[in-house]
């Protein structure tokens, strides 16, 4: 469920002049939704940005999703890496 509150949180901060990307982790949720610019990333649940610990592997995301925010408009789903 969180992952569709989410998307559905992100278009109505983009209808409202926002630019957001999703950090999704189900690919099937971030296509039907058409959420504006999706990250999906191959966490387990509740560790979106990855292990606990590991900050290269975090920045990485983090980085994925500024340039994701930078060049793309939506509805995109890109996966990491």
């Amino acid at each position: 469920m969180c992952n569709q509150s989410v998307g559905l949180i992100a278009a109505e901060a983009e209808r409202r002049g926002i630019a957001t990307v999703c950090l999704q982790l189900l690919e099937g949720i971030a296509e039907s939704m058409g959420i504006p610019r999706a990250l999906l990333v191959p966490y387990p649940h509740g560790y979106a940005l990855g292990e606990p610990g590991n900050p290269v592997a975090q920045h990485a995301v983090l980085a994925a999703a500024l340039a994701l925010l930078t060049a793309a408009r939506g509805p995109v789903v890109r996966r990491l890496g």
